[in-house]
């Protein structure tokens, strides 16, 4: 059974930081690319950074230069360290891995920016 938890959300002050973290299970983690996505009310879900199976990056323009994302397939992890955070970035976080035709999400975790 495949599994992707993710943890690390919460309310944090604008300018601060948060770190989420994913673990997956059930799945051969360094084959697949690994990304967070965001999905805020009244908004369509948006890819927020990527990581491949060679560790390449890709990161949406909003989020560019404030976070970055990392991956441990020892420990078959996926975090997204989130700085300088801003209003704009509240929204339920998702981890997602994807090889081939496979695809599986977590099932989310708040961040509030918020003072």
């Amino acid at each position: 059974q495949v599994q992707l938890v993710e943890s690390g959300g919460g309310l944090v002050q604008p300018g601060g930081s948060l770190r989420l973290s994913c673990t997956a299970s059930g799945i051969s983690f360094s084959f697949y690319a690994l990304g967070w996505h965001r999905q805020a009310p009244g908004k369509q879900r948006e890819l927020v950074a990527v990581i491949t199976s060679g560790g390449s990056t890709n990161y949406a323009d909003s989020v560019k230069g404030r976070f970055t994302i990392s991956r441990d397939n020892a420990k078959n992890t996926v975090d997204l360290q989130m700085n300088t955070v801003k209003p704009e970035d509240t929204a339920v976080y998702y981890c997602n891995a994807e090889w081939r035709s496979l695809g599986y999400w977590g099932q989310g975790t708040q961040v509030t920016v918020s003072s």
